[in-house]
């Protein structure tokens, strides 16, 4: 379980989070939703230990994180924009995270899943953005880790990889994993979280599921219903 207390970030003069609490229970999808500056980005960061708090606390299974490392190897992660080195082939990415890592990885069947053969060799400065966003789900699906962490991982996936990704978010969902998910895309969202919460102003607007959201705001479209909170919030 990650449990998050009163926490604050500001970037100069732009206050980013502002006493966000949260508490995300073991196993399950959770969408972290809200327009851009809203602090979904910041909010993972700081869980990842990639954001430094000015104030606050968050805890991993009731341990504090704060400071600390080793827990974050217990975490598999697909940020918004992975760099790369851009001469170093496909495979040998792969090799060098498992280095990394130390840990072995499940990497063969993920590569078939998103018909990655013909391209292990290819150096990845010239792969495209959708072959880029297959090799970035084969990281961050080729370990056993019981926190995963996508940010905005549909980007550039033509549909059959999409459909590909959803059926493993459903796998690592049964497996008992906690799988944390920002995306843009409303329609990825209402198929794969059974929870949603809703940043506005870097505190949390609305936390439940799809149908409490539609409820709450009277809405029968999921999409309709995030634009409902959105405007509620902006003439408040």
């Amino acid at each position: 379980m990650i449990r998050i207390e009163n926490l604050y970030k500001k970037f100069g003069s732009n206050e980013v989070l502002t006493g966000l609490n949260l508490e995300i229970q073991t196993g399950g999808v959770l969408a972290i939703l809200g327009p851009n500056g809203s602090g979904k980005t910041t909010l993972i960061k700081s869980i990842l230990g990639m954001v430094i708090p000015d104030r606050g606390e968050l805890y991993i299974n009731g341990k504090p994180i704060r400071g600390k490392s080793e827990y974050r190897r217990d975490i598999n992660y697909l940020p918004q924009i992975a760099n790369f080195p851009e001469n170093l082939r496909v495979q040998e990415l792969f090799h060098m995270i498992k280095d990394l890592r130390q840990k072995s990885g499940s990497e063969e069947e993920l590569i078939s899943l998103f018909r990655l053969e013909p391209f292990l060799d290819k150096k990845l400065g010239t792969l495209s953005g959708g072959t880029k966003q297959k090799v970035n789900l084969v990281l961050a699906f080729m370990f056993n880790s019981p926190l995963l962490v996508l940010d905005e991982p549909t980007t550039g996936l033509d549909p059959a990889s999409l459909i590909r990704l959803k059926k493993l978010i459903a796998i690592e969902k049964k497996k008992g994993t906690t799988v944390l998910i920002t995306s843009h895309i409303m329609q990825f969202v209402e198929e794969t979280a059974d929870e949603i919460i809703y940043l506005l102003e870097g505190r949390i607007y609305f936390k439940g599921s799809v149908s409490e959201l539609q409820k709450a705001t009277g809405q029968t479209d999921f999409e309709h219903a995030i634009a409902a909170i959105t405007t509620e919030r902006e003439n408040a």
